[in-house]
């Protein structure tokens, strides 16, 4: 049989969660272990519960979803998979910095939000880095200025910074291998290598790590 992956939905309008419950509810490889209102029940249920994936809204009181997303994600026991009303959302880009694995809208089709919960609690990303970079063209590149120390990327090697540059720019594995004249396989061990050397999450980290130390720039094509 296959694991079934524990959820825990956090939404402060009932509606929601119900609306979420029977859709993952539905689905054999599912169950909703937790529901929350609010942030701060958010992490005491992720702590108790230890669920695979923590469905969580952004915009909720007591405690919003990104401070709850950075509590829950530093404790190591769930990924977070964030929902926001807007794609364009700075609270979406803050949860995502925070360790979030990625956000979706929350009118996505159900059958591309269980997708999404199976690519989370699998290890994956599930935003585009491309979605994520017009986030990040939008708040970071108004900054025009360097977030952080740049030498953190001196860890790499040159051609796992230059996988790293075209992975911020949005490429896949076959993309990059392609444009490389490499194999999949080897650019996804690069890929891994970059991962663990900046001891990042996913994708979806690496995207908004290269743009907060200037290897990439907004309108980088």
């Amino acid at each position: 049989m296959a694991r079934v992956i524990r959820v825990v939905v956090v939404d402060d309008q009932e509606l929601m969660r119900v609306g979420f419950r029977m859709v993952l509810g539905a689905q054999d490889d599912m169950e909703v272990v937790g529901e929350a209102g609010d942030g701060r029940a958010a992490i005491a249920m992720a702590e108790q519960l230890r669920p695979d994936v923590v469905l969580m809204d952004v915009r909720m009181p007591v405690l919003d979803g990104v401070e709850a997303t950075k509590a829950i994600t530093a404790a190591g026991t769930s990924k977070v998979l964030v929902m926001t009303t807007f794609d364009l959302d700075e609270y979406a880009l803050s949860a995502l910095r925070s360790g979030a694995s990625g956000f979706l809208l929350k009118d996505t089709p159900p059958a591309h939000l269980v997708s999404a919960l199976r690519s989370v609690a699998s290890g994956d990303a599930v935003v585009s880095p491309s979605v994520t970079r017009r986030l990040l063209d939008r708040f970071l590149g108004q900054s025009g200025g360097e977030l952080r120390d740049a030498k953190v990327l001196d860890a790499l090697t040159e051609r796992e910074r230059e996988v790293l540059v075209l992975v911020a720019q949005g490429l896949s594995n076959t993309e990059i291998a392609r444009k490389l004249f490499l194999s999949e396989a080897t650019v996804k061990t690069h890929v891994g290598r970059v991962l663990s050397k900046l001891d990042l999450r996913d994708r979806v980290q690496a995207v908004v790590l290269a743009y907060e130390t200037g290897l990439v720039r907004p309108g980088d094509l």
